[in-house]
């Protein structure tokens, strides 16, 4: 399986319900490293798992819309808590929106999977991994 990473931040404030986040509950900020894993059986006609700029934009354009938000004020997550782990998977489903209406090219139709990383730190961070 051949794969390529692409990297963004991301910068968010939220608050979790639940005895389970302690001090979390309150609201606060999160900053984000967040790695875009595109992965292929084989390699497209140009040799490329997929255009690593176009990669690059769409997961910024995704990005943004997350950017610098209190995602409790967020009509998309009303009444969610949204853990890294949630997140994760918000990210990778939108890239794959992105894939399906063909923001990564016509070499993407090949892809078969993305893996989203958000790293919360040095020492801890959540995947989300999915079909495409």
């Amino acid at each position: 399986m051949f794969s390529i990473t692409v990297r963004d931040h991301l910068m968010i404030a939220h608050s979790f319900r639940g005895d389970v986040f302690g001090p979390a509950q309150r609201l606060h900020g999160a900053t984000f490293l967040v790695d875009a894993t595109f992965r292929r059986p084989e390699l497209d006609d140009d040799n490329i798992v997929v255009d690593i700029g176009l990669a690059t934009q769409e997961l910024g354009a995704v990005v943004s819309e997350l950017n610098y938000r209190n995602l409790d004020s967020e009509p998309d997550f009303k009444d969610t808590n949204t853990s890294t782990e949630f997140l994760a998977k918000v990210i990778a489903d939108r890239l794959a929106a992105r894939v399906r209406a063909g923001g990564l090219g016509e070499g993407a139709r090949g892809l078969t999977g993305i893996t989203v990383t958000l790293h919360e730190s040095h020492i801890a961070w959540a995947s989300y991994e999915r079909a495409l």
